[in-house]
């Protein structure tokens, strides 16, 4: 017997102010970041994903945009301790999900993205829930999307 199990990624603030004030640490010094280091542009945000279960199938992306705009889901690595280390591009997982709404779009119509994708990377988290109690996320919020505008959670099929 199997049930569904829907977790809803949350923002992670403190993390995203940490990472903001490297960027902001490193503009008034007048220093580069380290070779390969992934800084926080000014429209991502680091949210988590806690999982309370680790046996788990990817079954599908709840994704809301309450108005037209685009949002960039990427995945970091297990590899990435944010407490101790600065990210780096090489800890970024392909592919990242993501979903639009276009301007023209009724509000009743269904969220947009690149569906092979979208489903790929699923799978790849339900992969990694296997090993990790939480993952990490950025979220890149582009043409009028914003966090304020966006509710975004993912199902899983959980074996019992």
């Amino acid at each position: 017997m199997s049930s569904e199990l829907e977790l809803p990624f949350r923002p992670d603030s403190q993390l995203t102010e940490v990472m903001r004030l490297r960027v902001q640490s490193l503009q008034q010094r007048g220093q580069k970041r380290q070779d390969g280091e992934r800084l926080l542009w000014s429209n991502e945000a680091v949210y988590r994903l806690d999982f309370s279960k680790q046996s788990l199938r990817f079954s599908h992306w709840v994704v809301q945009l309450a108005q037209p705009g685009r949002l960039t889901v990427t995945a970091t690595s297990q590899l990435w301790t944010p407490d101790l280390t600065n990210l780096m591009t090489r800890q970024l997982l392909e592919p990242a999900g993501v979903f639009w709404r276009a301007p023209g779009d009724a509000a009743d119509a269904p969220i947009q993205c690149y569906e092979a994708d979208a489903h790929e990377f699923g799978e790849r988290i339900a992969e990694l829930a296997k090993v990790r109690k939480v993952m990490y996320f950025l979220f890149a919020f582009a043409e009028g999307c914003s966090p304020e505008t966006v509710d975004c959670s993912i199902s899983f099929t959980v074996d019992s």
